[in-house]
């Protein structure tokens, strides 16, 4: 099956797919780009470990279906210690657990200068905190500092976006490019639910030109492949964050139109 959606599909940030997600698109981008570079580059996928948030479920009880009782024993006397009561509220826990990740990175044949870093986000370069986000700012700062260019794919709403100067325009997801001569600019191309994603330019050493990443076709290819048609449920609301009104109304109108709601 084809994905519903012109673009980014946000029920691929559910949080028990994004691990595979991640993992299949990043192959797809560098199978795309390998296929463009000159003989003197390669794109190779680096990976990384990365701790998530993800929900531990509670062990489940087992209580005996028949109980044995010893009819000799007396009856204890009264203590007077209160029973003590059940608690009111049970939640499973969160718990960071490693996930492997990857990310792209071009170098020169033989003598491994690094080229291009292409990073597709996960939840954890977006997590608050000096774990997370913080982290992620750093690696980006040292790339900012190097002679390397550096293109994000940020394909999640939730989270803390790349830091930039300035204010960033409402969108679903963002597409940060920072090009080595073009330091501290940054081209940004912010991406809606409603659009399809146009590709983008990957850029190389002078005088070599970019290659090309088609983002929306890697997500379809990858879609396809995965089966997630399978796995999803498109009845139910995305995960989260909350798509705004307009969003949501959009999403609803859109998938009833696609035979996939009632």
């Amino acid at each position: 099956m084809e994905p519903p959606f012109p673009g980014m599909d946000p029920y691929l940030e559910d949080p028990g797919l994004w691990p595979d997600v991640h993992h299949r698109l990043i192959t797809v981008f560098c199978d795309q780009i390998q296929e463009q570079l000159p003989p003197r580059y390669r794109a190779v996928i680096t990976p990384y470990v990365a701790f998530e948030s993800v929900e531990i479920a509670p062990v489940r009880k087992i209580a005996p279906d028949v109980a044995v009782l010893d009819r000799d024993q007396p009856h204890l006397p009264y203590t007077g210690v209160a029973v003590v009561e059940e608690a009111p509220l049970s939640l499973p826990a969160a718990m960071l657990v490693p996930v492997e990740y990857g990310r792209i990175e071009i170098r020169t044949v033989r003598d491994q200068t690094l080229v291009t870093a292409i990073e597709l986000l996960s939840p954890a370069n977006k997590r608050p905190g000096l774990d997370g986000a913080d982290a992620y700012e750093k690696k980006r700062q040292e790339i900012f500092f190097s002679t390397a260019h550096l293109l994000e794919i940020d394909l999640l709403r939730g989270g803390k976006r790349p830091q930039v100067a300035r204010p960033l325009p409402e969108a679903s997801y963002f597409i940060f490019l920072s090009r080595v001569q073009r330091r501290p600019y940054i081209d940004i191309w912010p991406l809606s639910l409603q659009a399809t994603i146009t590709p983008v330019p990957v850029p190389l050493q002078a005088p070599d030109p970019d290659v090309r990443l088609d983002i929306g076709a890697a997500i379809r290819e990858t879609y396809r492949r995965a089966r997630y048609d399978l796995e999803i449920d498109y009845r139910q609301p995305p995960p989260p964050p909350d798509l705004t009104p307009d969003e949501a109304a959009w999403l609803d109108a859109h998938l009833r139109a696609c035979g996939l709601r009632p």
